[in-house]
């Protein structure tokens, strides 16, 4: 245990020789008694070894902090969704506390606001342009870097960027970079665009995610006005083709009150009107029971080898301009968050909405696939694999999940045992 004899409402403490992938609980309290904690609902899982194939689920909200039915509602629909299987890993695409960031916004619109999430899960925000209201970028000041600890060291993998502004870090084999594209130096030479070109260059993860508020591309706010949206005109123009050369898989970003999904896309950096056919390298729709996944040939991070791109923006309000943006395979304006499933190989992605249903959903595939009747990745189709599908499908685990349409059903399991019977190639 840790005591700090000092009188004070802040506590930020330093644990160290945890055991990676363990479940630990907690109890947080003073000398004569708890005041929270020493309960099953009080647990942390610590991170599991860089580079590991662990499976990953992922939460990601953006424009969250309305502290309203809309927020609320987002937020039970996950719970509910998550409900046997809860996520690993927490992102926020920025503005989580409305309309200023301030100190009693964040503490009516993200610590009231999902108490029971935030006991077990680890929270990775970004910052929003409503968030940098009440923040000084040069003293690094304010609510969001006063409530947030986050590696400036390097502590969670990656390189040390020296600020909570942006950082990195690695979850099994999963490699995150936040960016902040409210307040920090945009430009190519500045101080965070150095420091992600040398993050890039030093990750060997096989997945890459970047999350920040301002998305390259949406209609939800234009992103073609450099006039008044001069950082998503930046982030296109500067950032996505250093995160392409660098084998990026996903890029997730907020700001519009919406939801858009690009299609499988490479090169694009100029208007919407610039697409050219070349720049989709899957039209299709990614989904298994559609057009088919979108797949990358290697397994692990190379060049301009696609990418999917995403607004989710709707986590607790929807306004914007009429929809349609040239790059977007799917946008709609529900209210919803973003659930993230990766595998080894596979990454699929869903868009829950606010009522619990399944907006959208995608899957991206990397490397010589497996055989997915081979559950246990031995080679051999066997018993053993019957069981450890038929203990994945019971446990509602998304491994089961075989047409990767976020709902497990009688589909999944016709389709294990038409490939189990038929033999792997």
């Amino acid at each position: 245990s840790l005591t700090d004899p000092a009188l004070t409402t802040e506590h930020e403490v330093m644990l160290t020789g945890l055991t990676p992938g363990t479940r630990y609980f907690y109890s947080v309290g003073s000398s004569v008694q708890v005041l929270a904690g020493n309960d099953p609902a009080h647990h942390l899982t610590t991170s599991p070894p860089a580079g590991s194939d662990e499976s990953v689920r992922v939460w990601v909200i953006g424009d969250s902090g309305t502290g309203d039915d809309n927020a609320r509602a987002v937020r039970d629909a996950y719970l509910q969704y998550a409900q046997p299987a809860p996520a690993d890993v927490w992102l926020t695409l920025g503005d989580n506390a409305y309309l200023l960031g301030t100190d009693s916004e964040h503490q009516l619109k993200l610590f009231d606001m999902y108490p029971s999430i935030l006991r077990t899960t680890p929270i990775w925000p970004s910052i929003g342009n409503h968030d940098a209201f009440s923040i000084d970028q040069e003293t690094q000041t304010g609510p969001f870097f006063d409530i947030f600890l986050l590696p400036t060291q390097g502590q969670a993998g990656g390189v040390a960027s020296g600020t909570e502004a942006y950082y990195s870090f690695d979850y099994a084999n999963i490699h995150f970079i936040c960016l902040d594209t409210s307040g920090s130096d945009r430009s190519i030479d500045g101080p965070m665009l150095t420091w992600l070109a040398q993050d890039l260059q030093a990750t060997q993860q096989r997945w890459l995610i970047a999350f920040f508020h301002h998305p390259p591309y949406s209609f939800g706010h234009n992103s073609d006005s450099e006039e008044h949206e001069p950082a998503m005109f930046q982030v296109r123009e500067r950032v996505l083709p250093m995160l392409e050369s660098a084998g990026v898989d996903l890029v997730l970003g907020g700001h519009s009150h919406s939801y858009e999904r690009s299609y499988f896309l490479n090169g694009h950096y100029g208007l919407s009107s610039s697409l050219e056919p070349s720049m989709i390298l899957d039209e299709g729709d990614g989904q298994i029971t559609g057009t088919g996944a979108y797949h990358k040939p290697s397994a692990g991070l190379v060049p301009n080898e696609g990418a999917v791109f995403v607004v989710a923006g709707s986590s607790g309000l929807l306004t914007g301009d009429t929809l349609g943006h040239p790059a977007m395979q799917n946008s709609r304006f529900d209210l919803g968050s973003m659930v993230i499933d990766i595998f080894p190989h596979r990454l699929d992605a869903i868009f829950l909405t606010d009522t619990g249903v399944i907006g959208d959903h995608f899957v991206i595939t990397k490397g010589p696939q497996p055989c997915i009747a081979d559950v246990n990745r031995d080679g051999v189709l066997d018993f053993f694999d019957v069981s450890t599908y038929i203990t994945a499908y019971t446990a509602q685990t998304p491994a089961a999940d075989l047409d990767g349409n976020g709902t497990l059903n009688f589909f999944d399991i016709s389709m294990f045992l038409t490939v189990f019977s038929q033999g792997c190639p």
